[in-house]
């Protein structure tokens, strides 16, 4: 097939079929995907330009109900050190991260059942009355529409969460009989209808991941448009039943970040940290193919060992200041730069 010619296809029509699907995605020859991050690059910069958006991570708690069997901080990880920031501890985090340019913060943890509706709700007014002019973004897993709109009525901004994979059989395989796609699917859709800006994602060589799987995840990214895409090498956890199964690639990470740019040109795409755990430079070249977010750590160097979802990840002790000033380098290495801007989807 002429890899040239689909991915043409897919920049102007957005549209393939399974066989192009598939050759693009077994393609590996440096010419093609170097094409296909030039088109990636080409969309991004004709939408935001050279800018980067950087959002504010701070992991808040690492308690977690779920079992997930990828995950390092879940509920049958007898060796997980867990951990929950104060109110105090968090709102410091925000004032620190203004402080150095952040308009945009993510509060991420396990669906901890101690971070009742209430806390939340809490937490999210103390944050916009401290600084008005911050996106709040929530990455707290799956929870009730009505719990969604209190967080939503409080403040928050946009809500993330993984679909994971896009395919029943497979989703069984990484999770307990106790989570279904279906009530993830629903609460993405709920989450849309509330009206947050609103990120799905999945992980590149997930165990069992098959082609077909990887070209359902496509077809629902573009069928769902979300305003946040995260995609990310799957890294093995020393304490999950998944310790031995190989990472994910950089090459089909890249691959799909250029890919989600042409289905979804005016994605907020995140350069993520899990690449930039498996090569050095793999949040550079995330940014080459197209992404245009990177998600610096705020939490405490204190504790962000513990929030251990997979193994080696790094800037686990740099301070915050520290940390953007290398990620401000990096950034600029790529050719881009970072702005002091809340980062909002163009549609929103």
């Amino acid at each position: 097939m002429n890899l040239v010619g689909i991915i043409d296809k897919l920049k102007n029509t957005r549209e393939l079929s399974d066989d192009e699907w598939e050759a693009l995605l077994a393609a590996e020859d440096e010419d093609t995907l170097s094409y296909l991050s030039s088109c990636a690059r080409e969309v991004r910069e004709s939408i935001y330009g050279k800018a980067v958006y950087i959002r504010g991570l701070i992991e808040f708690t690492n308690y977690c109900k779920n079992g997930c069997y990828y995950c390092g901080i879940n509920r049958s990880n007898k060796n997980c050190d867990r951990y929950r920031l104060t109110d105090e501890q968090i709102l410091a985090c925000v004032r620190e991260g203004y402080d150095l340019g952040f308009r945009t913060v993510v509060l991420q943890g396990g669906e901890d059942p101690y971070y009742t509706d209430e806390k939340i709700v809490s937490l999210v007014r103390a944050i916009k009355e401290m600084h008005p002019d911050i996106a709040v973004t929530l990455s707290i897993g799956e929870k009730s529409e009505e719990s969604y709109r209190a967080y939503f009525e409080a403040g928050a901004d946009r809500f993330l969460l993984r679909h994971e994979t896009a395919t029943e059989e497979h989703y069984a395989k990484l999770h307990p009989s106790d989570l279904s796609l279906s009530n993830r699917m629903n609460c993405l859709r709920t989450l849309r209808r509330i009206g947050y800006q609103v990120g799905c994602g999945f992980m590149v060589g997930s165990p069992f991941q098959t082609t077909k799987n990887i070209i359902a995840d496509l077809r629902f990214i573009k069928e769902f448009h979300p305003d946040m895409c995260g995609i990310g090498p799957f890294i093995p956890q020393k304490d999950t039943i998944f310790k031995d199964e190989p990472a994910g690639t950089v090459q089909m990470t890249l691959k799909l970040l250029s890919i989600i740019r042409l289905l979804v040109p005016d994605v907020l795409l995140p350069a993520t940290t899990a690449l930039g755990t498996v090569d050095p430079l793999g949040r550079e070249k995330g940014l080459k193919a197209g992404a245009n977010v990177v998600m610096p750590n705020l939490s405490p160097v204190v504790v962000r060992s513990k929030y251990a979802l997979y193994d080696g990840k790094i800037c686990l002790d740099s301070e915050s200041a520290e940390c953007i000033h290398c990620l401000s380098a990096r950034v600029a290495s790529a050719g881009y730069e970072i702005v002091v801007d809340r980062g909002d989807h163009k549609n929103a």
